[in-house]
Protein backbone atom coordinates (compact mmCIF):
# COMPACT_ATOMS: atom_id res chain seq x y z
CA UNK A 1 0.00 0.00 0.00
CA UNK A 2 1.36 3.40 -0.93
CA UNK A 3 1.77 5.96 1.84
CA UNK A 4 0.21 9.39 1.82
CA UNK A 5 3.54 10.98 0.90
CA UNK A 6 4.40 8.52 -1.89
CA UNK A 7 5.42 9.99 -5.23
CA UNK A 8 5.25 8.28 -8.60
CA UNK A 9 8.24 6.53 -10.06
CA UNK A 10 10.51 9.09 -11.68
CA UNK A 11 9.98 9.31 -15.45
CA UNK A 12 13.17 9.22 -17.45
CA UNK A 13 14.17 11.37 -20.39
CA UNK A 14 17.72 11.84 -21.66
CA UNK A 15 19.55 13.02 -24.74
CA UNK A 16 23.07 11.85 -25.63
CA UNK A 17 25.65 14.18 -24.09
CA UNK A 18 26.97 15.09 -27.53
CA UNK A 19 23.55 15.81 -29.05
CA UNK A 20 22.78 19.44 -29.86
CA UNK A 21 20.75 20.80 -32.74
CA UNK A 22 22.56 23.29 -34.98
CA UNK A 23 22.13 24.78 -38.44
CA UNK A 24 24.10 22.70 -40.94
CA UNK A 25 25.01 25.54 -43.34
CA UNK A 26 28.68 25.88 -42.29
CA UNK A 27 29.33 22.16 -42.66
CA UNK A 28 27.47 21.79 -45.94
CA UNK A 29 29.13 24.86 -47.45
CA UNK A 30 32.62 23.34 -47.06
CA UNK A 31 34.30 22.10 -50.21
CA UNK A 32 36.50 19.74 -48.23
CA UNK A 33 35.52 16.96 -45.79
CA UNK A 34 35.00 17.90 -42.17
CA UNK A 35 38.22 18.25 -40.18
CA UNK A 36 38.96 15.44 -37.72
CA UNK A 37 38.04 17.56 -34.71
CA UNK A 38 34.59 19.20 -34.54
CA UNK A 39 34.52 22.94 -34.86
CA UNK A 40 33.26 24.84 -31.79
CA UNK A 41 29.54 25.41 -31.91
CA UNK A 42 28.03 28.87 -31.65
CA UNK A 43 26.55 29.70 -28.25
CA UNK A 44 23.08 28.24 -27.83
CA UNK A 45 20.17 30.67 -28.03
CA UNK A 46 18.74 31.78 -24.69
CA UNK A 47 16.10 29.75 -22.88
CA UNK A 48 14.61 32.68 -21.02
CA UNK A 49 12.20 31.55 -18.33
CA UNK A 50 12.70 27.94 -19.44
CA UNK A 51 16.13 27.94 -17.79
CA UNK A 52 14.21 27.13 -14.58
CA UNK A 53 12.99 23.87 -16.15
CA UNK A 54 15.98 21.74 -15.16
CA UNK A 55 16.03 18.26 -13.64
CA UNK A 56 12.97 16.59 -12.12
CA UNK A 57 10.13 18.10 -10.09
CA UNK A 58 7.58 16.10 -8.11
CA UNK A 59 4.60 16.74 -5.86
CA UNK A 60 0.85 16.47 -5.43
CA UNK A 61 -2.21 17.78 -7.17
CA UNK A 62 -5.80 17.31 -8.25
CA UNK A 63 -7.49 16.23 -11.48
CA UNK A 64 -11.17 16.76 -12.36
CA UNK A 65 -12.71 15.53 -15.59
CA UNK A 66 -16.26 15.23 -16.89
CA UNK A 67 -16.11 12.23 -19.22
CA UNK A 68 -18.79 10.55 -21.34
CA UNK A 69 -20.77 7.54 -20.15
CA UNK A 70 -21.77 4.87 -22.64
CA UNK A 71 -24.23 2.06 -23.20
CA UNK A 72 -23.68 -1.51 -22.00
CA UNK A 73 -21.35 -3.30 -21.71
CA UNK A 74 -19.06 -0.34 -20.97
CA UNK A 75 -21.47 1.70 -18.84
CA UNK A 76 -19.85 3.23 -15.77
CA UNK A 77 -21.82 2.16 -12.69
CA UNK A 78 -21.99 3.63 -9.20
CA UNK A 79 -22.25 2.26 -5.63
CA UNK A 80 -25.41 4.25 -4.94
CA UNK A 81 -28.28 4.31 -7.48
CA UNK A 82 -28.58 7.59 -9.36
CA UNK A 83 -31.94 9.26 -10.04
CA UNK A 84 -33.69 8.45 -13.31
CA UNK A 85 -33.06 8.49 -16.16
CA UNK A 86 -30.42 5.81 -15.92
CA UNK A 87 -27.01 6.31 -17.48
CA UNK A 88 -26.11 6.98 -20.19
CA UNK A 89 -29.31 8.96 -20.84
CA UNK A 90 -29.09 12.77 -20.45
CA UNK A 91 -28.47 14.40 -18.05
CA UNK A 92 -26.63 11.30 -16.81
CA UNK A 93 -24.57 10.81 -19.96
CA UNK A 94 -21.47 12.05 -18.13
CA UNK A 95 -19.30 11.05 -15.17
CA UNK A 96 -17.41 13.55 -13.02
CA UNK A 97 -14.18 11.81 -12.05
CA UNK A 98 -12.03 13.34 -9.31
CA UNK A 99 -8.45 12.20 -8.71
CA UNK A 100 -6.07 13.11 -5.92
CA UNK A 101 -2.74 12.85 -7.69
CA UNK A 102 1.00 12.53 -7.38
CA UNK A 103 3.12 13.71 -10.28
CA UNK A 104 6.61 13.94 -11.69
CA UNK A 105 7.72 16.38 -14.38
CA UNK A 106 11.16 15.56 -15.77
CA UNK A 107 13.19 17.79 -18.10
CA UNK A 108 16.06 16.83 -20.38
CA UNK A 109 19.01 19.07 -21.21
CA UNK A 110 18.33 21.90 -23.71
CA UNK A 111 18.17 21.08 -27.42
CA UNK A 112 20.66 23.72 -28.61
CA UNK A 113 20.17 25.99 -31.61
CA UNK A 114 17.05 25.09 -33.61
CA UNK A 115 17.02 27.08 -36.89
CA UNK A 116 13.75 28.39 -38.29
CA UNK A 117 14.24 29.88 -41.74
CA UNK A 118 12.75 33.25 -42.61
CA UNK A 119 11.53 34.26 -46.05
CA UNK A 120 12.89 37.37 -47.80
CA UNK A 121 12.68 40.32 -45.37
CA UNK A 122 12.18 38.05 -42.35
CA UNK A 123 15.59 36.83 -41.18
CA UNK A 124 16.22 33.37 -39.74
CA UNK A 125 15.57 32.84 -36.04
CA UNK A 126 17.03 30.28 -33.66
CA UNK A 127 14.91 28.57 -31.01
CA UNK A 128 16.01 26.64 -27.96
CA UNK A 129 13.98 24.47 -25.64
CA UNK A 130 13.73 21.54 -23.27
CA UNK A 131 12.08 18.14 -23.83
CA UNK A 132 9.92 16.91 -20.94
CA UNK A 133 7.99 13.91 -19.71
CA UNK A 134 5.00 14.25 -17.36
CA UNK A 135 3.66 11.26 -15.45
CA UNK A 136 0.59 11.50 -13.18
CA UNK A 137 -0.75 8.84 -10.81
CA UNK A 138 -4.12 8.63 -9.09
CA UNK A 139 -3.74 7.98 -5.33
CA UNK A 140 -7.36 8.63 -4.30
CA UNK A 141 -8.47 6.37 -1.43
CA UNK A 142 -12.28 6.38 -0.89
CA UNK A 143 -11.84 4.31 2.29
CA UNK A 144 -9.77 7.00 4.04
CA UNK A 145 -10.66 10.15 2.14
CA UNK A 146 -6.95 10.84 1.63
CA UNK A 147 -4.29 10.67 -1.06
CA UNK A 148 -2.89 7.41 0.33
CA UNK A 149 -4.23 4.85 -2.14
CA UNK A 150 -2.03 2.64 -4.31
CA UNK A 151 -0.59 4.64 -7.20
CA UNK A 152 -2.27 4.01 -10.56
CA UNK A 153 -1.20 5.85 -13.73
CA UNK A 154 -3.75 8.19 -15.34
CA UNK A 155 -1.63 10.46 -17.56
CA UNK A 156 1.60 10.31 -19.55
CA UNK A 157 2.79 13.16 -21.73
CA UNK A 158 5.99 13.66 -23.72
CA UNK A 159 6.54 17.12 -25.09
CA UNK A 160 8.66 20.20 -25.65
CA UNK A 161 8.80 23.66 -24.14
CA UNK A 162 10.38 25.99 -26.71
CA UNK A 163 11.67 29.55 -26.39
CA UNK A 164 10.93 31.62 -29.51
CA UNK A 165 12.77 34.92 -30.01
CA UNK A 166 10.93 38.09 -30.96
CA UNK A 167 10.41 38.88 -34.65
CA UNK A 168 9.84 42.31 -36.18
CA UNK A 169 8.75 41.60 -39.75
CA UNK A 170 6.67 38.52 -40.46
CA UNK A 171 5.15 37.96 -37.98
CA UNK A 172 5.47 40.85 -35.53
CA UNK A 173 5.48 39.02 -32.19
CA UNK A 174 7.48 39.49 -29.01
CA UNK A 175 9.55 36.84 -27.28
CA UNK A 176 7.29 33.84 -26.67
CA UNK A 177 6.99 30.32 -25.27
CA UNK A 178 5.50 27.35 -27.09
CA UNK A 179 4.45 24.02 -25.59
CA UNK A 180 4.00 21.06 -27.92
CA UNK A 181 2.77 17.75 -26.50
CA UNK A 182 1.19 14.39 -27.30
CA UNK A 183 -1.47 12.74 -25.12
CA UNK A 184 -2.06 8.95 -25.35
CA UNK A 185 -5.86 9.32 -25.71
CA UNK A 186 -5.23 10.70 -29.19
CA UNK A 187 -4.69 14.47 -28.89
CA UNK A 188 -1.74 16.67 -29.76
CA UNK A 189 -1.42 20.31 -28.73
CA UNK A 190 0.49 23.41 -29.77
CA UNK A 191 0.04 26.19 -27.22
CA UNK A 192 1.68 29.62 -27.26
CA UNK A 193 2.07 32.60 -24.99
CA UNK A 194 4.24 35.67 -24.51
CA UNK A 195 7.33 35.16 -22.38
CA UNK A 196 7.33 36.85 -18.97
CA UNK A 197 9.29 40.09 -18.74
CA UNK A 198 10.44 39.71 -15.13
CA UNK A 199 9.41 38.08 -11.85
CA UNK A 200 7.28 39.95 -9.35
CA UNK A 201 7.79 40.06 -5.62
CA UNK A 202 5.93 37.69 -3.34
CA UNK A 203 3.65 34.70 -3.81
CA UNK A 204 1.51 34.12 -6.91
CA UNK A 205 -1.93 35.65 -7.19
CA UNK A 206 -4.00 32.69 -8.38
CA UNK A 207 -7.42 33.41 -9.85
CA UNK A 208 -10.47 31.14 -9.67
CA UNK A 209 -11.11 28.39 -12.23
CA UNK A 210 -14.63 27.02 -12.84
CA UNK A 211 -15.42 23.43 -13.88
CA UNK A 212 -19.05 24.15 -14.80
CA UNK A 213 -19.85 22.97 -18.36
CA UNK A 214 -21.29 25.39 -20.89
CA UNK A 215 -23.10 25.26 -24.22
CA UNK A 216 -20.63 24.81 -27.08
CA UNK A 217 -19.65 28.21 -28.41
CA UNK A 218 -21.32 30.12 -25.56
CA UNK A 219 -19.17 30.17 -22.38
CA UNK A 220 -21.70 32.42 -20.63
CA UNK A 221 -24.44 29.77 -20.91
CA UNK A 222 -23.43 27.56 -17.98
CA UNK A 223 -25.08 24.20 -17.25
CA UNK A 224 -24.43 23.07 -13.69
CA UNK A 225 -24.71 19.38 -12.75
CA UNK A 226 -25.65 17.69 -9.47
CA UNK A 227 -22.25 16.00 -9.30
CA UNK A 228 -20.73 19.42 -8.58
CA UNK A 229 -22.39 19.40 -5.15
CA UNK A 230 -19.91 17.79 -2.78
CA UNK A 231 -22.52 16.66 -0.21
CA UNK A 232 -24.53 14.68 -2.79
CA UNK A 233 -24.07 10.91 -2.57
CA UNK A 234 -26.22 9.65 -5.47
CA UNK A 235 -24.87 11.49 -8.53
CA UNK A 236 -22.85 10.16 -11.51
CA UNK A 237 -19.53 10.95 -9.86
CA UNK A 238 -16.46 8.96 -8.85
CA UNK A 239 -15.83 8.90 -5.93
CA UNK A 240 -19.57 9.14 -5.39
CA UNK A 241 -19.61 9.66 -1.60
CA UNK A 242 -17.19 12.42 -0.62
CA UNK A 243 -17.95 12.38 3.13
CA UNK A 244 -14.50 11.17 4.16
CA UNK A 245 -12.79 13.57 1.76
CA UNK A 246 -14.82 16.51 3.06
CA UNK A 247 -13.91 15.59 6.64
CA UNK A 248 -10.21 15.49 5.73
CA UNK A 249 -10.32 18.64 3.59
CA UNK A 250 -8.98 16.80 0.52
CA UNK A 251 -12.09 17.26 -1.70
CA UNK A 252 -14.51 19.93 -0.51
CA UNK A 253 -17.24 22.11 -1.95
CA UNK A 254 -14.73 24.97 -2.12
CA UNK A 255 -12.41 22.79 -4.21
CA UNK A 256 -15.20 21.68 -6.57
CA UNK A 257 -16.20 25.32 -7.01
CA UNK A 258 -12.58 26.35 -7.60
CA UNK A 259 -9.87 23.67 -8.01
CA UNK A 260 -7.18 26.37 -7.80
CA UNK A 261 -7.99 26.40 -4.08
CA UNK A 262 -5.57 23.44 -3.91
CA UNK A 263 -2.75 25.64 -5.24
CA UNK A 264 -3.43 28.50 -2.86
CA UNK A 265 -3.59 26.08 0.08
CA UNK A 266 -0.25 24.58 -1.00
CA UNK A 267 1.40 28.00 -0.63
CA UNK A 268 0.23 28.58 2.93
CA UNK A 269 3.14 28.83 5.35
CA UNK A 270 5.77 29.09 2.60
CA UNK A 271 8.21 31.96 2.26
CA UNK A 272 7.84 32.70 -1.47
CA UNK A 273 10.18 35.56 -2.34
CA UNK A 274 9.23 36.09 -5.99
CA UNK A 275 7.15 34.53 -8.76
CA UNK A 276 7.48 34.26 -12.53
CA UNK A 277 4.26 33.51 -14.40
CA UNK A 278 3.36 32.74 -18.00
CA UNK A 279 0.19 31.57 -19.76
CA UNK A 280 -0.04 29.26 -22.77
CA UNK A 281 -3.11 28.61 -24.91
CA UNK A 282 -4.06 26.66 -28.03
CA UNK A 283 -6.68 29.32 -28.86
CA UNK A 284 -4.83 32.08 -30.72
CA UNK A 285 -5.45 35.62 -29.58
CA UNK A 286 -3.53 38.77 -30.45
CA UNK A 287 -0.69 38.88 -31.23
CA UNK A 288 -0.78 35.14 -32.03
CA UNK A 289 -2.40 33.73 -35.15
CA UNK A 290 -1.92 29.98 -34.79
CA UNK A 291 -1.83 27.05 -32.38
CA UNK A 292 -4.48 24.46 -31.68
CA UNK A 293 -5.35 20.85 -30.94
CA UNK A 294 -5.72 17.79 -33.17
CA UNK A 295 -7.70 14.65 -32.27
CA UNK A 296 -7.99 11.12 -33.59
CA UNK A 297 -11.27 10.22 -35.27
CA UNK A 298 -12.68 8.39 -32.24
CA UNK A 299 -12.48 11.56 -30.14
CA UNK A 300 -13.73 13.77 -32.95
CA UNK A 301 -16.69 11.50 -33.72
CA UNK A 302 -18.40 10.81 -37.04
CA UNK A 303 -20.19 13.04 -39.50
CA UNK A 304 -23.64 12.96 -41.02
CA UNK A 305 -27.18 12.62 -39.65
CA UNK A 306 -26.44 9.34 -37.81
CA UNK A 307 -23.51 10.75 -35.85
CA UNK A 308 -23.91 11.58 -32.15
CA UNK A 309 -21.09 14.09 -32.47
CA UNK A 310 -17.77 13.99 -30.60
CA UNK A 311 -17.07 11.29 -28.03
CA UNK A 312 -14.75 13.72 -26.23
CA UNK A 313 -12.99 16.08 -28.59
CA UNK A 314 -10.30 18.22 -26.95
CA UNK A 315 -11.00 21.56 -28.61
CA UNK A 316 -8.78 23.84 -26.54
CA UNK A 317 -6.17 23.86 -23.78
CA UNK A 318 -4.94 26.72 -21.64
CA UNK A 319 -2.41 26.52 -18.84
CA UNK A 320 -0.81 28.90 -16.37
CA UNK A 321 2.65 28.17 -14.93
CA UNK A 322 4.02 29.81 -11.82
CA UNK A 323 7.72 29.44 -11.00
CA UNK A 324 7.99 30.29 -7.31
CA UNK A 325 11.32 31.12 -5.66
CA UNK A 326 10.86 29.57 -2.20
CA UNK A 327 13.13 30.38 0.72
CA UNK A 328 13.74 27.49 3.15
CA UNK A 329 15.20 27.37 6.66
CA UNK A 330 17.78 24.64 7.30
CA UNK A 331 18.86 23.52 10.77
CA UNK A 332 22.63 23.07 10.64
CA UNK A 333 24.32 21.00 13.38
CA UNK A 334 27.76 21.72 14.83
CA UNK A 335 30.40 20.63 12.35
CA UNK A 336 34.20 20.40 12.14
CA UNK A 337 36.49 20.11 9.10
CA UNK A 338 37.14 16.47 8.26
CA UNK A 339 33.60 15.37 9.07
CA UNK A 340 31.34 14.12 6.21
CA UNK A 341 29.46 16.70 4.14
CA UNK A 342 26.11 17.79 5.56
CA UNK A 343 22.81 16.68 4.04
CA UNK A 344 19.96 18.92 5.17
CA UNK A 345 16.20 18.87 4.58
CA UNK A 346 13.89 21.84 5.32
CA UNK A 347 11.03 21.57 7.76
CA UNK A 348 7.76 20.61 6.10
CA UNK A 349 5.02 23.25 6.23
CA UNK A 350 2.41 21.22 4.29
CA UNK A 351 2.10 18.07 2.16
CA UNK A 352 1.91 19.69 -1.28
CA UNK A 353 5.31 19.38 -2.97
CA UNK A 354 8.13 17.07 -2.02
CA UNK A 355 10.96 18.87 -0.23
CA UNK A 356 14.41 19.33 -1.75
CA UNK A 357 17.52 18.12 0.04
CA UNK A 358 20.55 20.41 0.30
CA UNK A 359 24.10 19.11 0.62
CA UNK A 360 27.45 20.73 1.13
CA UNK A 361 30.65 21.11 3.11
CA UNK A 362 30.88 24.26 5.24
CA UNK A 363 33.97 26.35 4.47
CA UNK A 364 34.82 26.64 8.19
CA UNK A 365 34.00 25.01 11.51
CA UNK A 366 30.48 25.52 12.85
CA UNK A 367 30.96 25.43 16.63
CA UNK A 368 27.26 25.55 17.53
CA UNK A 369 24.01 24.56 15.80
CA UNK A 370 22.56 27.35 13.70
CA UNK A 371 19.96 28.02 11.00
CA UNK A 372 20.64 29.18 7.47
CA UNK A 373 18.43 30.24 4.58
CA UNK A 374 18.52 28.75 1.08
CA UNK A 375 16.31 29.24 -1.94
CA UNK A 376 15.12 27.09 -4.84
CA UNK A 377 12.20 26.91 -7.27
CA UNK A 378 8.83 25.21 -7.14
CA UNK A 379 6.55 24.87 -10.15
CA UNK A 380 2.80 25.28 -9.90
CA UNK A 381 0.38 24.98 -12.78
CA UNK A 382 -3.33 25.11 -13.51
CA UNK A 383 -4.50 23.56 -16.79
CA UNK A 384 -7.96 23.65 -18.35
CA UNK A 385 -8.83 21.44 -21.33
CA UNK A 386 -12.20 21.91 -23.04
CA UNK A 387 -13.80 18.59 -24.03
CA UNK A 388 -16.76 18.74 -26.41
CA UNK A 389 -19.52 16.11 -26.28
CA UNK A 390 -23.31 16.04 -25.89
CA UNK A 391 -23.62 19.66 -27.01
CA UNK A 392 -21.52 21.04 -24.16
CA UNK A 393 -17.94 22.01 -23.51
CA UNK A 394 -16.80 20.24 -20.34
CA UNK A 395 -13.84 21.75 -18.45
CA UNK A 396 -11.14 19.22 -17.55
CA UNK A 397 -8.98 20.90 -14.88
CA UNK A 398 -5.67 19.68 -13.48
CA UNK A 399 -3.50 21.44 -10.89
CA UNK A 400 -0.27 20.54 -9.10
CA UNK A 401 2.54 21.90 -6.94
CA UNK A 402 5.93 20.39 -7.80
CA UNK A 403 9.26 20.66 -5.97
CA UNK A 404 12.81 19.99 -7.13
CA UNK A 405 14.03 16.41 -6.69
CA UNK A 406 17.54 15.28 -5.81
CA UNK A 407 20.33 16.89 -3.84
CA UNK A 408 20.94 20.61 -4.31
CA UNK A 409 24.20 22.33 -3.33
CA UNK A 410 24.17 24.78 -0.44
CA UNK A 411 25.42 28.08 -1.88
CA UNK A 412 28.76 29.13 -0.41
CA UNK A 413 27.39 32.43 0.86
CA UNK A 414 24.51 30.70 2.71
CA UNK A 415 26.83 29.18 5.35
CA UNK A 416 27.48 32.60 6.84
CA UNK A 417 30.83 31.61 8.40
Amino acid sequence: MATENALPTRPHITLPDSFNIHAQDPRLERKKPDPPAPTPADPAPPLGVLSAFTGTFAGKGLNLIFRPNSAAPTTTTFPNPIPAPQAPNPPNENVLEINLTTETLSFSKPLGSVPNRGLEVQNDIFLNGVPYIQAVNDVTNPATGKADGPASGIHFEPGLFMHVPATKNDPVIGESISRMASIPHGTTINAQGLAPVAPFQGAPQIAKVDITPFVVGNPANLVRFAAQTAASTNTPRLPQDLSQFIANGTITQAILDDPNTVLRDANKGKDIRNTTVFTLSTNPSAPFLNGGTANIDFLQGGVGPQSQGPNASAVQMSSIFWINAVSYTLDVPAWKPGQPPLRLTPKKVNDSASLPTFTGTPPKEIPQPKTIRVMTNEIQYSQNVGLNFAGLTWPHVSVATLGVQGDLPVPEEAWGV
